[in-house]
């Protein structure tokens, strides 16, 4: 996980012999605690099982927007972008879905008790944990959130002064609602005294979230999207997560011998980037919650679809993206990731986020939580600009009850039955393109999992026309030369944590941490 505290935590639920479902569902609750920016009770994500038997199972338990959402509720009179009201305050609330979907998960699929899997988390909130730099360093990507004085009376010392090294983080508000949800389960997050608060302090703050909002919510079982490459299994996120991005580009780059020309050589990273820009046009084109748009999935992942578009690409120029965009839309990366796997061979991938760094950044009455800021995922206004630059349709405008596009890709390959890889990563837009990396410098290049995961990227989605690239992670010379080509690119420090577990033929498990997020561990026994 991107928190030791947490990792520390699953590994304690494995040792008394809880399966990876209960770990996963106690490290959930863990990083709420632990990973404040991104861990959440306040949000929602995705969780993919495959179980030792072979079976499957996705559990969709992303935000929904509020009954009384509509389309505009964040234009002015003159149709204009109100700047910050998607982003900041109850109206930027979409209804959480993370308890009900960690409990869906734990009571269908773990074999210990809600009080056992929350106890460890209840433990941290209230006795505290100590801070080391890798969490000093998710405190200070609060920004301007922590001026609510409901945020600076917990991640401010004495509601005044920064946290430092050493110092014990008390969160006595958290740790009473995740003993009333131990005690109650969803029922008294969604009905009780927790839910009534939030609505309570939305209503007074000038939210729309109701309570019929959180009692009519639910979490999904789905099929998970499934894909081939190169003779492994890959399931990862159907609609609205990511997983049809990663499974296109996979898809394309499948007809090309990328051993043969080279890891990072000049044609192998314009096929990538050529790649990417095809399959981020189509998820912004198609893509949206698959109970409101229809999806033409089957056609997207065909052999024949990505063949064409292997044909559109030109040998030596890369391809000009104006011509495929309409409208923008930004996406929060402030998210986390976590991988899991038990001694039988039950394995979990889970990404869940609260969109942007702590949200909303507020917190309902003494509930203790952050809430999330999702509605921001939706398309506010078609053709706005906006931080991520991701270029979107209709398929994503705002509807009551729809859940927004998210790139979130939990992502698990299996190779003749057996899992060999689990994987996924925060970092909004470039999530599947860090599975993409994840998964071709494994199976390409052979790769152990840690030098996949701290290996340095790139990421391409069009529009705004750069490559972004972490240092070191093209040489000057394939750079120039893909400048030539038509590329422009964009250093950028870092992005993502793509905290996974390899599995070898021997069924020995490796476990990496990735190290741009430095408060992460890997951890088993």
């Amino acid at each position: 996980t991107s928190q030791g505290e947490a990792s520390r935590v699953g590994l304690e639920i494995l040792r008394k012999g809880g399966n990876a479902i209960d770990a996963a569902v106690a490290v959930g609750y863990a990083l709420a605690v632990t990973e404040p920016c991104c861990g959440n009770l306040g949000g929602g994500g995705f969780m993919l099982i495959r179980l030792a038997n072979g079976e499957s199972v996705f559990i969709n338990f992303r935000e929904t927007a509020p009954l009384a959402a509509t389309a505009n509720m964040y234009l002015d009179r003159n149709g204009e972008i109100i700047p910050g009201r998607s982003r900041n305050g109850y109206l930027a609330v979409a209804v959480p879905g993370t308890v009900r979907g960690l409990d869906l998960a734990l009571q269908k699929y773990g074999t210990r008790s809600r009080q056992q899997v929350i106890a460890p988390a209840i433990a941290l909130a209230g006795q505290g944990f100590i801070l080391g730099t890798g969490d000093i360093e998710i405190l200070r990507r609060s920004g301007e959130k922590l001026k609510d004085p409901s945020m600076a009376a917990i991640f401010l010392k004495n509601g005044s002064k920064p946290y430092e090294v050493g110092d014990r983080l008390v969160q006595k508000n958290l740790a009473r609602t995740l003993t009333q949800i131990a005690r109650g389960g969803p029922a008294v997050f969604y009905g009780g005294e927790i839910g009534a608060q939030v609505v309570a302090e939305s209503r007074k703050q000038g939210g729309i979230l109701s309570a019929e909002d959180l009692d009519t919510y639910q979490a999904l079982e789905q099929e998970p999207l499934q894909c081939t490459y190169r003779g492994y299994d890959i399931l990862t996120a159907p609609p609205p997560g990511g997983g049809m991005t990663v499974c296109l580009m996979l898809n394309i780059l499948q007809g090309y011998d990328l051993k043969a020309s080279g890891f990072r050589s000049t044609d192998t990273v314009h096929r990538f980037l050529a790649a990417m820009l095809f399959a981020y046009v189509d998820r912004n084109t198609y893509l949206g919650d698959p109970k409101f748009v229809q999806i033409p999935l089957e056609r997207l992942l065909s052999a024949e679809y990505a063949a064409s578009i292997r044909e559109k690409i030109p040998t030596k120029q890369a391809v000009d993206p104006r011509p495929f965009y309409q409208t923008i839309i930004r996406e929060g990366d402030s998210t986390t990731h976590y991988s899991v796997i038990d001694r039988t061979g039950n394995a979990v991938s889970v990404t869940y986020t609260i969109n942007s760094s702590f949200g909303a950044g507020v917190i309902a009455g003494d509930t203790g939580f952050v809430l999330n800021n999702e509605m921001d995922d939706f398309v506010s206004k078609l053709g706005s600009p906006n931080q991520f630059g991701l270029i979107q349709g209709r398929a994503n405008r705002i509807e009551p009850g729809k859940r927004p596009l998210s790139s979130m890709s939990p992502t698990i390959v299996v190779k003749n039955g057996q899992v060999v890889l689990i994987t996924g990563s925060p970092g909004g837009s470039t999530i599947p393109t860090t599975v993409l990396q994840m998964i071709t410098h494994t199976i390409d290049y052979g790769m152990t999992v840690a030098e996949a995961v701290n290996y340095p990227r790139f990421h391409y989605q069009g529009m705004p026309d750069r490559v972004l690239i972490e240092p070191n992670a093209l040489a000057p010379k394939v750079v120039a030369a893909l400048e030539k080509r038509g590329y422009t690119f964009q250093p950028f420090p870092k992005w993502g944590s793509a905290e996974s577990i390899a599995v070898d033929r021997s069924r020995t498990f490796t476990g990496a941490a990735d190290q741009r997020r430095n408060a992460g561990e890997a951890r088993g026994f």
